[in-house]
C-alpha cells in the first residue's frame, strides 16, 4: 500500500495539502483559517545559487557580477520556511549546476526538510554520475530550451542533441517541465516547444515571455499578442503555464490557489541574499537572520 505523508499549509483560501513525492496538492477551501494560523512563508520560494553560467544568452535577465551563497545559509533559510508553510525550493541561477556545492545543498535540504526540491539547468553540467548523486534529493527539475533544432543552437551555441541527452538523464531523477523564452527568435517555435516537451516526458511547458535587459528591449507588443493568441487556441499534450510577465492574466494558465496574492505564492532569493518579489524585480529586503523578517518586510514594503 502506498504511504501519502502530506504537508499541511494553512491559507486565506483554505487548507492545503500537498505531497513532494506525487506532486499531489489538495485544498481544502471549505475550511475558514483564522488568520492568525494562516503561514507566514510564501507556498514557494525560488533561489539564484549563482550567478554562474557558461553560456551567453543575450536576453539573459540574471546579474553578471560573480556571487553565490553559502550552502549552510541557505539550510538554514529551508528550515525556517519549512516550519513556516512554506511547500517547495527551486534553485536556479546563473546556472545552479555551477555552484561547487550544488549535490550536496540538494541532500540536505530533502532530508532536513518536508519541502519539495526542484531545480531549473540549462542541461549542459549533466553527467551520469551528477543525476545519480541528485536521485532521491529532487521532486521535480526544469529544462530550460529556447527553440528548437538550429534556433536553439543559433541563440545557445551548444548542440541541440545534447539538450534532448539532458532531457533523459534528468527524466532518471525526476518529473520534467521545460522552460522556454519567448520572443522574436522563438515565437514561431511554440508548436515545435510543446510537442518536443511531450516527445521527451514532460509535464509541462513553461513560457517566459522575454525580459528587458541592457541587451534587449524584451517581448514585442506584436510578439506577446502572438503568444497570447497561441495559449487560448492552441492543443499541446503538455499542461501550459507562464511566469509572471503581465501577460498571465491575459491566458489560460493553471492558478493553484484562486486569488492567492502574489507575494504568498512566490518570492525569490538572488544570489546576494537579497529577498525579492519575484526574479526580475529590481528592489527587495536584505535577507539578515531570519528570512522570515525578511519576507514580512517585503510584504510591508509592498
Amino acid at each position: 500500500m502506498l504511504l501519502v505523508r502530506y504537508k499541511v499549509r494553512m491559507s486565506k483560501a483554505g487548507v492545503h495539502l500537498f505531497d513532494r513525492l506525487s506532486g499531489v496538492n489538495v485544498l481544502l477551501d471549505e475550511v475558514k483559517v483564522p488568520a492568525e494560523r494562516v503561514s507566514r512563508a510564501p507556498r514557494y520560494l525560488s533561489v539564484a545559487l549563482t550567478n554562474a553560467c557558461e553560456l551567453r544568452c543575450a536576453y539573459c535577465y540574471a546579474p553578471k557580477h560573480a556571487s553565490s551563497l553559502d550552502v549552510d545559509r541557505v539550510v538554514a533559510w529551508a528550515a525556517e520556511l519549512d516550519a513556516a508553510g512554506c511547500l517547495g525550493v527551486g534553485f536556479g541561477g546563473g546556472e545552479p549546476t555551477a555552484h561547487r556545492q550544488f549535490v550536496e545543498l540538494c541532500a540536505r535540504v530533502a532530508e532536513s526538510t518536508s519541502m519539495a526540491v526542484t531545480f531549473t539547468t540549462h542541461g549542459h553540467r549533466l553527467t551520469p554520475a551528477v543525476t545519480d548523486a541528485l536521485r532521491g534529493s529532487v521532486h521535480f527539475a526544469r529544462l530550460s530550451v529556447d527553440g528548437v533544432g538550429p534556433t536553439y543552437e543559433r541563440l545557445r551555441r551548444r548542440p541541440f542533441a545534447a539538450v534532448i541527452s539532458a532531457a533523459g538523464l534528468l527524466r532518471s531523477v525526476a518529473p520534467i517541465g521545460i522552460n522556454a523564452v519567448v520572443n522574436a527568435d522563438t515565437i514561431g517555435e511554440l508548436d515545435d516547444l510543446s510537442a518536443f516537451a511531450a516527445d521527451v516526458g514532460a509535464s509541462e511547458l513553461l513560457l517566459l515571455p522575454e525580459q528587458p535587459t541592457a541587451a534587449t528591449p524584451g517581448i514585442s507588443d506584436a510578439d506577446a499578442e502572438r503568444l497570447v493568441h497561441w495559449m487560448r487556441t492552441a492543443r499541446p499534450q503538455v499542461r501550459l503555464a507562464i511566469s509572471r510577465s503581465g501577460l498571465e492574466s491575459l491566458v489560460p494558465a493553471v492558478e493553484v490557489i484562486p486569488g492567492e496574492h502574489p507575494l504568498d505564492a512566490h518570492m525569490h532569493v538572488d544570489a546576494t541574499g537579497v529577498l525579492r518579489p519575484h526574479a526580475y524585480a529590481s528592489a527587495g529586503t536584505p535577507i539578515e537572520d531570519s528570512i522570515l523578517d525578511a519576507v514580512q518586510a517585503l510584504r510591508e514594503a509592498a
